[in-house]
């Protein structure tokens, strides 16, 4: 429980309640060399007790409902996106460019999976856009590994270089990843206490989000992961994405439980946009740091036009240091931070079991903006929470240590599993691994068709 102590503490938690929270530990689940399992139990943890402690609060309860971390929901959970299935069909992971590939001295990682990455990579590599993976291969092997990153990075791309712990720990942004907390959380005004209307203790279920509303502007997969998380908990959850940036199919089903999705150009929709933070509790964004300040979603900009928002932001690398406004998705990270040396070898790179960092770093967002809502209830303020894959990656391989092995078995994932019936489709997939005491055990809505909603609050 050493691992979910860390988190309730970086997120300002009294340390008390660390006792509400108990685990089921199951042997062979998310095995890894890293302590893959004990991060994952400990950022969910984090989570449901984050939502228990709100819950308590608004329901006027004189004890924080109990904890239950099982390793098997949470090891399913964090293999929601490869899990879900609509009307049967298994879903598509990676895209045919999404790979590891030689170069000329080593390995490079590329992430592929959106077409506009897809095309900036064949552009920085001098390829026409129905290039094959052979022909990637074969630019590839005659450039550097640092070549072939700097240059697809400069065409907007995603490319990362194969780094060992040594060489990443050499590295500028691991100085400044290193020198942040797990959870950067400031306060950013004055503004009055919130109030939160009280639930009803007696309903069943116990949602301690319930009637606050959620603007998501998140992409996949750690920003989208914390909203669903929050959906569950009873937020009205509006995800917005750009007309012109669909969302993979698969992952729109598998993080699109219990939200509304609409689509919104934010600069010809400012007026929408400023109707839409003008009544909302929280804004998730998921994007570059600093690539939505044109909109005015800047922190210190919103707090002074909506002051009392919680703003919660996540990125790959983080908001500062030399790559700050790179872009980056968990593969990446893994690579350039030399997990992927630890999980493999250096002329043979591995990964971890799941994408952990993106799903823990999720837990551990939507844990943030929980304690940031249960704080601005006795102290007010608009209050910001920062979180990057690379500092998670940071806990994994130097802040965790492995937990002794054994515990109940692993049955596998079935048991859960669960269907829905959907626009989408019939759905198979992962049940929530947030518990606790009276909360819920489902969303209230399936995933809707992306864009299929409108761009304002029910």
């Amino acid at each position: 429980m050493t691992a979910i102590k860390d988190a309730w503490e970086v997120l300002g938690g009294r340390p008390g309640l660390v006792s509400r929270v108990s685990a089921v530990v199951r042997r062979d689940v998310l095995d890894a060399r890293l302590p893959v399992r004990e991060l994952a139990r400990a950022c969910v943890g984090a989570c449901a007790l984050a939502a228990a402690e709100l819950g308590a609060r608004r329901a006027g309860l004189a004890q924080v409902p109990a904890v239950t971390v099982d390793d098997g929901a949470v090891a399913t959970a964090f293999h929601s996106e490869r899990l879900i299935q609509v009307d049967g069909r298994a879903p598509v992971a990676f895209a045919p460019l999404s790979r590891f590939w030689r170069t000329a001295d080593g390995w490079v990682r590329t992430h592929a999976n959106y077409p506009h990455h897809r095309a900036r990579l064949l552009a920085a590599l001098g390829l026409p856009a129905d290039a094959s993976a052979e022909q990637v291969a074969g630019r590839l092997a005659e450039r550097s590994a640092l070549e072939a990153e700097e240059a697809v990075q400069d065409a907007g791309g995603l490319a990362v270089a194969l780094r060992t712990p040594r060489e990443w720990r050499a590295h500028p942004q691991a100085a400044e990843v290193a020198a942040r907390p797990l959870v950067e959380r400031a306060v950013l005004d004055t503004a009055p206490a919130r109030v939160l209307p009280p639930v009803d203790r007696a309903a069943a279920p116990l949602l301690p989000a319930a009637g606050l509303r959620v603007l998501d502007l998140t992409r996949v997969l750690a920003g989208p992961v914390a909203t669903r998380t929050l959906a569950l908990l009873g937020a009205d959850v509006l995800r917005v994405d750009a007309p012109w940036l669909p969302e993979l199919p698969d992952l729109h089903a598998d993080t699109g439980f219990g939200k509304r999705s609409a689509t919104l150009d934010l600069a010809a929709g400012r007026d929408t946009l400023e109707e839409l933070l003008s009544t909302a509790d929280v804004v998730v964004t998921g994007y570059r740091p600093g690539a939505l300040d044109r909109f005015g979603l800047a922190p210190r900009a919103l707090a002074e036009r909506h002051p009392g928002l919680v703003m919660a932001q996540v990125s790959a690398w983080g908001g500062y240091g030399p790559w700050a406004g790179r872009r980056g998705f968990d593969s990446l990270v893994q690579v350039a931070t030399g997990i992927a040396v630890i999980e493999g070898a250096a002329d043979r790179p591995g990964a971890l079991p799941a994408q952990a960092l993106d799903h823990g770093t999720g837990y551990l967002l939507a844990a943030a903006v929980l304690r940031a809502l249960t704080e601005q209830s006795y102290d007010g303020g608009s209050r910001l929470v920062r979180l990057a894959l690379t500092r998670t990656a940071h806990w994994l391989t130097t802040g965790i240590r492995p937990a002794p092995a054994g515990g109940a078995p692993y049955p596998g994932p079935d048991a859960w599993l669960a269907g829905t019936d959907s626009p989408l489709g019939r759905l198979r997939h992962a049940r929530p691994s947030v518990s606790f005491t009276g909360g819920p055990t489902t969303w209230t809505r399936p995933p809707v068709p992306w864009g299929s909603d409108p761009a304002g609050w029910r």
